[in-house]
């Protein structure tokens, strides 16, 4: 397997510019190995990112460096890395996903069958999808939780479509009264 490894060096001031480059880096889902080093396994897209992040060093007045490489022995450890790192995005997920079935839970319990409620449980629904579709798309070795918060997200459809029906059978009794 070939690896892209980024080697950059920032001026300490302004801390925006690295805290830019920082956030970038850890949205494309890099591993540091070290300070200002990190690693993202070789391809198009991953190379085109890191090329976009060293010019962008360069241009704050930094140094950067971007070697493509092969590992001399297993790479397992750097394997484990990504997955570790994956696998608590996931766990966060899984823990909003929780907090939504508990959510949907007491507005059952207190019988807010509202639109504005289903609306609001909709957009945290929405939102906890595009989350897990960002560390999806970061997860380049399909870590362990993946397929757990897909589940749980299912889970959490079927709950909202039933908290719907709800909604709309209220809606239906109100109309016939």
């Amino acid at each position: 397997m070939e690896w892209l490894i980024l080697i950059y060096k920032i001026p300490a001031e302004p801390s925006r510019y690295r805290a830019s480059v920082w956030r970038k880096i850890k949205e494309i889902g890099a591993v540091y190995l070290q300070n200002s080093v990190c690693i993202l396994p070789f391809n198009k897209k991953t190379e085109r990112i890191f090329r976009k992040i060293k010019n962008e060093i360069e241009n704050y007045g930094g140094e950067g460096y971007l070697i493509k490489a092969d590992f001399i022995g297993p790479e397992n450890k750097i394997i484990s890395l990504f997955n570790d790192i994956r696998d608590e995005e996931y766990a966060e997920v899984i823990e909003k996903c929780f907090d939504f079935f508990y959510e949907i839970d007491a507005e059952t319990k207190a019988m807010h069958f509202t639109y504005a409620e289903l609306e609001e449980n909709e957009e945290d629904l929405k939102k906890l999808y595009n989350w897990f579709e960002k560390v999806r798309g970061r997860d380049y070795f399909t870590s362990f939780l993946q397929e757990k918060a897909y589940q749980l997200l299912a889970t959490c459809r079927a709950c909202l479509d039933d908290f719907g029906d709800r909604v709309f059978a209220r809606e239906d009794m109100e109309q016939d009264n």
